[in-house]
């Protein structure tokens, strides 16, 4: 979720991947075809005309493609899919035809049967074929039916300040790779004085939670476990003890982590930008927000693996189709899809466009192909990368081996039950870690038990 607010901030990596795929949407009376064989086809994922380079782009890219395909109309519209208005949209006539999800809507929309199986039709687009199966299987069933593809994912690791860590004696080019190495940075850091910050963390509307649930992973433990079809809490653990204990342990102990608590997004990105921050925890597209919002360098960060490396969150982006919709509309929607993938030309330009307009390219970021596509898109990421890609040599080191783990049900409302234990542990120095987790616990229990 909040890796998407801040792409929505910047409209910086929408640039490449918009063009890549847009999701799809339209009326239940649009029909399916004209009497001449044309298909109109609604996407969403038109950035708004504020952002003119990203708009224009997107207009172009659907030009190019009408041009390649004449029998298909794409009615572009802006904005993605936002969970609360979807039910209304839904029942209303209004949902697109192909519509933009998050890697955590999929498996509830299947269950309600809200949009199409595609997966007969998969074979007549073999880029398919060469999306990796952990990232597709998040938009199929049990039985290994699809309803959607992704076109982007990420995964969190230690975003920190290579001048501070100088500064610090520390090796900007060796980032740790344990919490105890963390700890122990960060109170170096910290003892620059000055108001330096050795590592940062939020507490505060949901992002507490979710930075706990990134820092429980790390250690190799789990949010919450499905038994027999009844989901659980499982973060009152051993693991979940060390998050909070080592935080209230850097806070009031070793004084690394600032006077100034309750936190929420962009506070971080501000502190790093601000040459105030050590390290925080963050995906890599934290990166060009801080540079162009807070007057940061791009060679001032580095970014390196999770702490640990037991686990990390990750999730993503992708498309889904409508349910009830025409196989003339489902080719047109995988045809729009797969258009930013299809041939070598279009990593290429989609690149290049990016370079010369100064936007970010090379960014650590998991690739969700494998085989030839993968190789194609990483030559020309290496081809026209702006940005020093060896400042996240210790991050892409890591990734082939760290656990990618997604969000649990009814994130949200358990990240807000989770910021109340963040706050206390980073505001109040007699904070019981055991009774804030025990209570966040029966919190997370009473909201799971809604999940079917």
């Amino acid at each position: 979720m909040f890796r998407t607010r801040l792409r929505s901030a910047l409209g910086l990596l929408l640039v490449a991947g918009v063009a890549m795929s847009a999701a799809a949407c339209g009326d239940d009376d649009t029909p399916a075809a004209t009497k001449d064989g044309k298909v109109t086809l609604v996407v969403n994922g038109l950035p708004p005309a504020t952002e003119k380079a990203t708009h224009e782009r997107f207009l172009a890219n659907v030009a190019e493609f009408e041009k390649a395909n004449p029998n298909i109309k794409i009615d572009a519209r802006e904005g993605k899919m936002d969970p609360q208005t979807f039910p209304a949209k839904l029942a209303g006539g209004q949902l697109e035809d192909v519509f933009y999800v998050y890697f955590t809507d999929p498996a509830s929309l299947i269950a309600k049967r809200q949009v199409s199986d595609i997966s007969k039709y998969l074979k007549d687009y073999p880029i398919t074929s060469e999306i990796k199966p952990e990232v597709l299987r998040v938009f199929q069933d049990d039985k290994g039916a699809t309803y959607g593809l992704p076109y982007k994912n990420y995964s969190m690791g230690l975003l920190y300040n290579r001048d501070l860590f100088t500064k610090a004696g520390l090796d900007p080019n060796s980032p740790p790779k344990t919490w105890a190495e963390v700890r122990t940075s960060a109170k170096k850091i910290a003892d620059l004085g000055d108001g330096t910050v050795g590592y940062g963390d939020y507490s505060k509307n949901n992002t507490g939670g979710w930075h706990f649930t990134t820092e429980l992973y790390s250690l190799g433990g789990e949010m919450a476990v499905n038994n027999a079809g009844t989901w659980k809490a499982a973060f009152n653990s051993p693991q979940g003890k060390q998050v909070l204990q080592q935080l209230k342990d850097m806070r009031w102990t070793d004084s690394s982590m600032g006077q100034k608590q309750l936190l929420e997004w962009a506070d971080l990105l501000q502190q790093m930008g601000s040459g105030k921050l050590g390290m925080y925890l963050a995906t890599a597209d934290n990166i060009p927000t801080i540079v162009n919002q807070y007057k940061g360098k791009y060679e001032t960060y580095g970014l390196g693996s999770i702490p640990d490396g037991k686990g990390t969150l990750g999730g993503g982006e992708g498309y889904m189709f409508k349910a009830g919709l025409s196989p003339e509309k489902i080719n047109a929607g995988l045809k729009w899809l797969t258009f930013w993938f299809t041939s070598a030309d279009r990593f290429e330009a989609e690149n290049k466009w990016a370079s010369e307009t100064k936007q970010p390219v090379g960014l650590p970021e998991p690739a969700i192909f494998t085989g030839a596509a993968a190789a194609t898109q990483a030559a020309a990421d290496k081809k026209y990368a702006n940005v020093p890609q060896e400042n996240y040599a210790a991050f892409v080191a890591g990734m082939p081996t760290i656990p990618v783990k997604l969000e649990p049900p009814n994130a949200q409302q358990i990240y807000a039950a989770l910021d109340v234990a963040m706050q206390k542990v980073l505001t109040d120095k007699n904070a019981d870690v055991n009774k804030l987790l025990a209570d966040a616990e029966t919190q997370a229990n009473s909201i799971l038990a809604s999940v079917k």
